[in-house]
């Protein structure tokens, strides 16, 4: 395993785990502070994503990066001034089903309105190259350099150029200046303090002349928001298709539970742990035979025939983040930063 293939992977995984971290940190404050757990979260991520593919179109990109994540909270806070709020007072499983039914509906709209093949969302021209190119030199020396590296140089006997999107370095700054952003409002606004004791007393917050209700809506429109954010950046980045929310959708679920339910921070930690372990994983083809053979150990004929142990830790990276949510349920159930247990 060479010193650059570590480097970019974990800055890849870091990158991917800050994009998950920017669509759970959106409903991990939804969470907190009304106890719905948002099934149609990640269609609000798709639906950032094709807003701000038609808004690009018209103005370009950066204006759209702004304007997208506003349209996707406006939508978000009338879903929950028209729908959800009627069925609050009802519990949490009628909740549930309600953003269980918009998921579907949004993406029936979706395919009808840009139909159900992906669409050409190109990042802007400033951060379709590399940010910077690792060089890995014959004499095994390791250089850094901003930007593309010269034709000349990777193409060099014994040289090997490994290039990290700018998208992927724009995505990262992104996300710690969310992160930096929410905390600030959190904890040093005269807002913050509203929203968190309309969390814990919010008989007393009504009682003090703030509107709940209104606070309320106001925070589920921003947990969608962020999700909008999210789907700007990560469907510029990735792909944007229809089936871009079911790709994110139960990973997210995993961060927040990992995490700790309405734990900001847990958010934060688990989105970069799954990230880095499942980024990490995909790029190691190892099996359990391959790893006994590199420790000088013959495998019997019997685990040669065992399937399950030829299977590589590339093709069971999919399923990590499960068995990382199984072993936190299992000894840690309050998750690794939570306060409440479930």
């Amino acid at each position: 395993m060479s010193l650059e293939f570590v480097i970019i992977s974990m800055l890849n995984g870091v990158s991917y785990g800050l994009l998950l971290f920017m669509l759970s940190s959106g409903l991990t404050l939804i969470f907190s502070m009304m106890g719905v757990l948002n099934f149609a979260h990640a269609s609000f991520y798709m639906v950032g994503a094709y807003i701000g593919y038609t808004m690009t179109d018209l103005v370009g990109f950066w204006p759209a990066l702004v304007i997208a994540p506003l349209m996707v909270g406006a939508l978000g806070a009338l879903f929950e001034r028209a729908s959800l709020r009627k069925v609050h007072k009802f519990g949490h499983v009628p909740e549930l089903l309600v953003t269980f039914g918009l998921s579907y509906i949004v993406l029936e709209l979706v395919q009808l309105i840009w139909g159900r093949t992906a669409v050409d969302f190109p990042p802007p021209e400033v951060l379709r190259g590399p940010a910077f190119t690792l060089v890995h030199h014959a004499n095994d020396s390791l250089s850094m350099v901003w930007g593309a590296a010269g034709q000349a140089v990777c193409s060099a006997e014994g040289v090997i150029c490994s290039p990290f999107p700018a998208t992927r370095g724009f995505m990262m700054l992104v996300a710690v200046l969310m992160l930096v952003s929410l905390w600030l409002l959190l904890t040093r606004t005269r807002i913050g303090l509203v929203i968190q004791a309309a969390l814990t007393h919010p008989e007393m917050v009504e009682s003090l002349g703030h509107n709940v209700p209104r606070v309320f809506m106001l925070v589920f429109g921003a947990g969608t928001a962020l999700a909008g954010l999210a789907g700007v950046i990560g469907g510029s980045t990735f792909v944007t298709e229809p089936a871009m929310a079911a790709t994110v959708g139960s990973v997210i679920f995993v961060v927040v539970v990992v995490g700790g339910m309405g734990s900001l921070s847990g958010a934060f930690l688990a989105s970069l742990l799954i990230g880095v372990i499942q980024t990490f994983a995909v790029g190691i083809d190892y099996s359990f035979i391959s790893f006994v053979q590199q420790l000088g150990i013959e495998p019997s004929a019997a685990m040669l025939e065992n399937s399950v142990l030829k299977l590589t830790l590339s093709q069971v990276a999919p399923i990590l983040p499960y068995l990382f949510l199984v072993l936190i349920l299992i000894f840690r159930p309050k998750g690794l930063l939570g306060t409440r247990e479930g």
